[in-house]
């Protein structure tokens, strides 16, 4: 507990009713990777590791060089190095006897939740899957796309100041739904990752037997180009700091990554209808993970004054107070805008990777938002129920990129590809197309390909 700050000194408040939005801009880009948004203890370690004050990205370069040229060996130093822990080779990966003690001792209501939460995700993500598609266009013509799953996937888990089986969760359950073979899960050697009863027994419920004790940018690396201990995957998902994100940043292309994901963010939007102390305790739940950006837009001054107070009384009552304090100082602000369409142009500017909407008629307000990661509409739907259990994933683009980008789902582990079929009839009905077509290109040998086979 600490002692409750001044609701003046907690959370910036902007008047954007004459079209100021500059805040807005300054916290997207403190967001963005290019924010350098990383811990005092992260700055210590890469002086104390590298023996200079590296940026992230030169850090995380140096880290997967070695791992890619050097494999076990640079993955050991640098768990040593990163997060004092002196694993041989053979520790590397947890043996199973450890996953089946961990979820044999963990809380039987416990696992049982785990297992309602896993059906509940299972039952959305099976309504979503891609199928086959197959057309006959006309006689002798079959067209279609198949999806294929990934043969092999690796899961990034934090576990730095919190155990996190919700991510396992929210992560395997979708590629167990696309029908992934093998599926890697690493986590950092700590108490709340590699060495955490919940997050392992969460593992054996889902039937994970691969769980390695490695995070941070060396956990990637180790995903992508493989080691002896390690075998490569086809992709990496999972969230992580931003030594994680950039690391998975280096590495797309050769494999596939999910996101590159910054911190964690969502924009309120609420009128006179909602509640004070609903919107503050959902504010405080994304400042919780610290760094985390939590943003109300309203056009009632009335309810942006009452959601300050509320906000000034609830953050002492949490036990991470003070790191909540501190992520809102940051990342928060309470911004009164002019009316409802000038709060959804902000939202789209900002283009959140939660949005919760709590108006007296959120649905038609979502239909004016086209950028947010997740959307949770109504006064009763907290965005903790999808960190949690409603069905879709909780692994969502942020930093502004869910203008373009797809939070996870078992889509997500599917690669699909086009099967065509003709017979030489249906051939004889297009060759000529193609013929004109390949011989304007000047590729006369595409063309021959064509002709050969109609005896021309």
């Amino acid at each position: 507990m600490i002692s409750p700050p001044k609701a003046s000194e907690l959370i910036a408040r902007v008047d954007a009713r004459d079209g100021a939005t500059e805040l807005l801009s300054e916290l997207r880009e403190k967001l963005s990777p290019r924010g350098d948004v990383v811990s005092p203890r992260g700055r210590e370690l890469t002086v104390e590791v590298f023996g200079e004050a590296l940026p992230p990205t030169a850090v995380v370069e140096r880290i997967c060089a070695d791992v890619r040229a050097e494999g076990t060996a640079a993955v050991l130093r640098y768990t040593a190095a990163l997060d004092r822990a002196a694993l041989a080779p053979e520790d590397l990966r947890v043996p199973e006897a450890e996953l089946e003690t961990a979820h044999r001792e963990v809380a039987p209501e416990l696992l049982a939740s785990i297992r309602r939460v896993r059906d509940q995700i299972t039952q959305f993500q099976e309504a979503i899957r891609h199928r086959d598609v197959s057309i006959t266009p006309r006689p002798g013509v079959s067209l279609a796309q198949r999806y294929v799953p990934l043969r092999r996937v690796g899961v990034c888990v934090p576990g730095g100041a919190a155990a996190y089986p919700s991510t396992v969760l929210m992560t395997v359950v979708p590629a167990l739904v696309a029908g992934v073979d093998e599926i890697a899960v690493v986590a950092p050697p700590t108490r709340f990752g590699a060495y955490n009863q919940v997050m392992l027994a969460t593992c054996h419920e889902l039937g994970v037997r691969e769980v390695y004790r490695v995070g941070g940018a060396q956990a990637v690396a180790a995903l992508a180009f493989g080691c002896d201990r390690l075998p490569a995957v086809d992709k990496i998902v999972g969230p992580g700091n931003l030594f994680v994100a950039l690391a998975k940043k280096h590495v797309y292309g050769i494999v596939d990554i999910d996101s590159f994901a910054g911190p964690s963010e969502v924009i309120v939007i609420a009128d006179q209808t909602a509640r004070p102390d609903f919107i503050a305790a959902d504010l405080l739940a994304q400042a919780e993970h610290s760094p985390g950006s939590a943003i109300l837009i309203s056009w009632s001054n009335d309810l942006i004054e009452a959601v300050e107070g509320e906000l000034a009384r609830q953050v002492g009552e949490l036990e991470r107070g003070e790191l909540t304090t501190d992520s809102l100082r940051a990342f928060g602000a309470l911004i009164l805008v002019r009316d409802e369409d000038q709060a959804c142009r902000l939202t789209d500017q900002f283009a959140p990777e939660h949005l919760h909407i709590q108006t007296a008629r959120p649905r038609d307000l979502i239909a004016k938002i086209r950028n947010s990661g997740a959307a949770f509409l109504g006064h009763y739907t907290p965005v903790a129920l999808g960190d949690y259990a409603a069905g879709p994933s909780h692994v969502l683009p942020t930093g502004g990129t869910c203008t373009w980008a797809a939070g996870l789902s078992c889509n997500s582990f599917l690669r699909s590809g086009s099967v065509t079929e003709f017979d030489a009839d249906a051939l004889a009905v297009i060759a000529d197309d193609v013929q004109r077509l390949a011989t304007e290109e000047g590729l006369t040998a595409h063309a021959r390909s064509v002709s050969i086979r109609r005896g021309v």
